[in-house]
């Protein structure tokens, strides 16, 4: 099974971000993808995204300006449910990506 290291960003580092990584999680276990998550606020994130540990990030809150050397994908519309579908197609679409480097 194809496991993958995901940043899951909120605003608190708690409560979003635990509820995009577990939605994430049960989405990509349907497509035979394993998702390893690890929530954040975005003051951590970039120090977390140059770790080298992540292979994307997701997150419902802006992301501060910087480098962070891996694809970030806006999970609002994951959140409401308006956009699902485009996410989860962004999702698979970095994965394929990252799958053929």
């Amino acid at each position: 099974m194809r496991s993958f290291n995901v940043l899951s960003v909120c605003g608190s580092g708690t409560v979003t971000s635990s509820m995009i990584a577990e939605k994430l999680k049960d989405a990509m276990e349907e497509r035979g993808i394993t998702i390893m998550a690890t929530e954040a606020k975005p003051t951590e994130a970039l120090n977390l995204a140059q770790s080298g540990k992540f292979d994307f990030i997701t997150h419902t809150s802006p992301l501060p300006d910087g480098d962070y050397g891996i694809p970030t994908i806006s999970a609002f519309g994951f959140l409401t449910g308006f956009g699902e579908d485009e996410f989860l197609e962004e999702v698979m679409s970095v994965i394929e990506k990252l799958e053929n480097k």
